[in-house]
């Protein structure tokens, strides 16, 4: 797995997901139990990560919605 994005926001987060998938891409988040164990007071970040062979398209996909590269 190729991460993609750190953040808290897990509206972004989900919206971001939500956009590679619309995008055929797959993707996974990563430290989400890690980060609720934790009292999700922004200590741990959560992960988006997406297969080695779609981070390409992955990254395209995230530069188009304004996103900037990990």
């Amino acid at each position: 797995m190729r991460t993609v994005l750190i953040s808290n926001d897990l509206v972004r987060l989900n919206f971001l997901a939500a956009l590679l998938r619309d995008a055929g891409i797959e993707s996974v988040l990563l430290d989400h139990y890690v980060s609720a164990m934790e009292g999700s007071i922004g200590a741990i970040p959560r992960r988006l990560a997406v297969l080695p062979e779609d981070e390409r398209q992955a990254q395209r996909v995230l530069n188009e919605a304004g996103e900037t590269r990990c």
